[in-house]
């Protein structure tokens, strides 16, 4: 016997892509800490750094932040965050192989970025790559476990992978997450994916 899934209609959508919107402050080759025993320097506070000017730009729709993003990272400010969102732009103009490129990238640069492995989990998802979308998303939620989008987006991606009982799973911990309104969706594939065998 098989067992049939049935989506509700229109089947719930994964949650998109989760840009980096704020400056990660680090110390060269530790990433998330600050460095307190630094010598003073003189900062222009009118000036922005690369990244926080893309990111401005990014949040604009300024085609100009692709360019920025790249300059930061040329510069090395916020290498990872500025790689992470430049696969955002990659992916939203069709270049999924340099998204995928960006994202690893960002990855390289600090190998517990939420935002990437929550991002390349999507691009894997979006690919029909379902098992390495299901390894980005336990990734990004053993990083970030409270955001719950990882949590809807690894149930969808284990249903569609036949892993039901981990679906269920994952998709409870979402409804866990969410205020009340916001389980519907997941609450209705829920009761789909808990219907008994079916001819």
């Amino acid at each position: 016997m098989a067992k049939v899934i049935q989506f509700p209609s229109p089947g719930p959508e994964k949650f998109g892509f989760k840009p980096v919107r704020k400056k990660a402050k680090t110390i060269k080759g530790k990433p998330g800490q600050l460095d307190l025993f630094s010598g003073g320097k003189v900062i222009n506070l009118s000036r922005l750094s690369p990244f926080e000017e893309a990111l401005l730009m990014d949040e604009h729709a300024d085609a100009k932040a692709k360019s920025l993003y790249q300059k930061a990272i040329d510069e090395g400010d916020s290498v990872a965050d500025a790689y992470c969102n430049l696969g955002i732009l990659e992916f939203q103009k069709d270049n999924f192989t340099k998204a995928a490129d960006c994202f690893t990238k960002s990855l390289k640069e600090n190998p517990r970025h939420f935002e990437a492995h929550y991002n390349l989990a999507n691009l894997y998802a979006d690919a029909g790559n379902f098992g390495l979308a299901k390894v980005h998303y336990q990734i990004s939620i053993e990083i970030e476990p409270y955001f719950p989008n990882s949590h809807f987006n690894l149930g969808l991606t284990l249903a569609m992978n036949k892993e039901i009982d981990e679906a269920i799973t994952s998709l409870q911990s979402y409804c866990r997450l969410v205020s009340p309104e916001d389980r519907h969706h997941a609450q209705e594939l829920i009761g789909n994916l808990s219907q008994p065998l079916r001819r």
